[in-house]
C-alpha cells in the first residue's frame, strides 16, 4: 500500500521540478544574434523593430527613455509634456525634434547586425505589435541604452532587471543616472537645449499636477463598507508589504514597482511590467504619488 501510494507523490514532485525549471528558464535572458532592424517599420529610439531574417521582433530597452517622436494621441501627448517638463525644454515641438533625432542615431547605431539579451517579458505600448523588454548590444560591443543616455538623447528611466553579465537592476540604474547627469552636465543632446531654471519650474508643475490628480481620486473614491475613509497608498514610499496588499498585486510585481521609483505619477505604473490597463485603473483608486 505504501508503495502504491510513493509512486504519485514521486510524479507530482517531479512535476513541479519540471514547473519550477521552466519558470526560471523563462527568467532567464535569451540571446537573440544577428538582428537587424526592419525596414519601413516606425519606431523611437527605444523601441523598434527587429529581425533576425526568420522571426520578427518589437524590442523596448530597458531602463532608458528617450523623448517621444509623434503626440498623436492623448497618451502620447501627456509623455511628450512630461518629457519636454523632465528636460526643461522650452517647447513641446523640440522634444519631438530630439525625440527624432534620438531615433535616427539608434538607426546608425544598428546599422551592422547586432545582439539582443530578452527574457520575453511583454512591455505596454500601443503597437499591434507585442513589444518585449531587452538589452541591445551594438556590433561593436557598446550597450545601446548607455550610449544614448551618455549621448544625452535619453534618461535612466523605466523597467529594468539584472543584465545578462549580472550586473543588479540597482547598480545599471545608478550607472545610468550618473551617465544623465554628466550627459546635462556637458550640455549634450537634448540637455544642450535644456533650461536649468525651466526644468525646476516645470518639474514641480508635473508632481503639483500629480498631487492634485491624487486628491480629485481620494476625495471621490467611496469608502469600503464599514472601514471608513481608506487612506491612498504612495507608490514612492509604499513598503513591499503594503504594495502586496493591492487586489492583483504579489511580491513579485510589488518589488518591480518598488524597483521603477521614483514615479511622478499613479500613470507611471504604465512602465511597470506585469502592470497592464485593466490593472492600471483597478489601482488608480488605491493609490497615489504624493511624494516627491
Amino acid at each position: 500500500m505504501q508503495k502504491h501510494l510513493r509512486l504519485p507523490f514521486v510524479r507530482i514532485v517531479l512535476v513541479c521540478l519540471v514547473f519550477l525549471g521552466s519558470a526560471r528558464a523563462q527568467e532567464e535572458l535569451q540571446t537573440l544574434q544577428n538582428l537587424r532592424l526592419v525596414p519601413g517599420q516606425k519606431g523611437d529610439a527605444d523601441s523598434f523593430h527587429v529581425t533576425d531574417g526568420t522571426q520578427d521582433y518589437h524590442l523596448r530597452l530597458y531602463l532608458v527613455d528617450s523623448p517621444e517622436t509623434s503626440a498623436g494621441d492623448a497618451t502620447l501627448a501627456r509623455r511628450v509634456r512630461e518629457q519636454t517638463r523632465y528636460f526643461g525644454l522650452a517647447a513641446h515641438a523640440d522634444t519631438l525634434r530630439f525625440g527624432a533625432q534620438a531615433a535616427a542615431r539608434t538607426a546608425e547605431l544598428l546599422s551592422a547586425p547586432f545582439t539582443a539579451h530578452t527574457t520575453g517579458a511583454r512591455g505596454l505600448g500601443r503597437s499591434s505589435t507585442p513589444r518585449v523588454y531587452a538589452f541591445v548590444t551594438t556590433a561593436d560591443g557598446r550597450d545601446l541604452g548607455e550610449t544614448l543616455v551618455n549621448e544625452g538623447l535619453a534618461r535612466a528611466y523605466g523597467v529594468g532587471r539584472a543584465n545578462a553579465a549580472g550586473v543588479s537592476q540597482a547598480e545599471q540604474r545608478a550607472h545610468l543616472t550618473d551617465l544623465e547627469l554628466a550627459a546635462a552636465l556637458a550640455k549634450r543632446g537634448i540637455w544642450a537645449a535644456s533650461d536649468p531654471e525651466r526644468l525646476i519650474t516645470a518639474r514641480a508643475e508635473e508632481r503639483a499636477e500629480a498631487a492634485e490628480l491624487a486628491a480629485v481620486t481620494a476625495s471621490t473614491e467611496a469608502p469600503a463598507p464599514g472601514t471608513g475613509s481608506t487612506p491612498l497608498i504612495d507608490l514612492n514610499t509604499a513598503t513591499l508589504a503594503q504594495l502586496d496588499s493591492l487586489p492583483g498585486i504579489g511580491p513579485a510585481l510589488a518589488q518591480r514597482i518598488i524597483d521603477a521609483r521614483p514615479f511622478t505619477s499613479v500613470e507611471d505604473l504604465n512602465r511597470v511590467s506585469g502592470i497592464g490597463p485593466a490593472a492600471l485603473a483597478r489601482l488608480t483608486p488605491l493609490v497615489t504619488v504624493a511624494s516627491p
